[in-house]
This record gives structure tokens, C-alpha cells and sequence, in this order.
């Protein structure tokens, strides 16, 4: 099969998840956002035996590849909010830094206690290895 046509597939696969996340956040009429919920499937299914990485790897690579394209039309949609950000656009600015600290913050912490629990569990089975 083409590289080109395996990634339409993947995309296809991955939208397909998004739009059953939707679904069911109209179905039950949730307050989270389907493309969350659809990223809590692919989750859930990529932990799962049976469902593969490699079924969604170069469809989602291509997506991230073109990502800041994907941004444009929310960037532009902002243009609608204008009067917003003209009359409290120092207070929006301020919200934006501090939450992007926070977020900087708390992914770091948690990479750091997954990298040391990934330590911890490598030094477990190289003791039960060698001994």
C-alpha cells in the first residue's frame, strides 16, 4: 500500500474516533468537549492488546506535522472577540502567562515522577535478573 494512502486510512481512523467522541457527548449531553473525550478513547483502545499503535502512528505524525495549520482558523476566529480583548486585553494577557507557567510547571513535575518511577522499575528488574 502507498505511504500516502496509509496515512489517508490512519486520518480516517482517527477522525472517526473524534466524530464517536462527539457522538457521545451529544448522546448524553456532557460538559466535556468530544474531541477530549474521543482523545480518552484512542487512549483507552491504544492500551488495549488489540488495538495498535502502528494503525494510527503515521496518520497522527502527519497530523502533528501540519498542526500550526490547524491553528489558523481558531487564531482567526479570535478576530470575532475583538472588543474583548480591546477592553480587558491586559487582564486576558496576564490570565494567559500565569495559566502558561502553570501548565509549563505541572508537565514538567509530572515527567520528572514518571521518568524517576521508569528508573525505579528498570532497577527492580535488572536486581531480579541478576540475581
Amino acid at each position: 500500500m502507498h505511504s500516502w494512502m496509509k496515512i489517508v486510512i490512519q486520518v480516517i481512523i482517527l477522525y472517526m474516533i473524534y466524530f464517536l467522541g462527539v457522538f457521545l457527548q451529544n448522546l448524553f449531553h456532557l460538559m466535556i468537549p468530544g474531541s477530549i473525550i474521543g482523545m480518552i478513547i484512542l487512549f483507552v483502545l491504544l492500551q488495549a492488546n488489540f488495538f495498535q499503535k502502528e494503525w494510527v502512528k503515521d496518520g497522527s505524525l502527519f497530523l502533528v506535522k501540519y498542526l500550526p495549520l490547524l491553528f489558523i482558523p481558531a487564531t482567526v476566529g479570535i478576530m470575532q472577540y475583538l472588543l474583548l480583548f480591546t477592553s480587558k486585553g491586559f487582564i486576558t494577557v496576564i490570565v494567559v502567562l500565569i495559566s502558561t507557567v502553570l501548565v509549563m510547571i505541572s508537565s514538567s513535575w509530572i515527567c520528572q515522577q514518571l521518568s524517576e518511577r521508569k528508573e525505579d522499575v528498570n532497577k527492580i528488574k535488572e536486581r531480579k535478573y541478576s540475581g
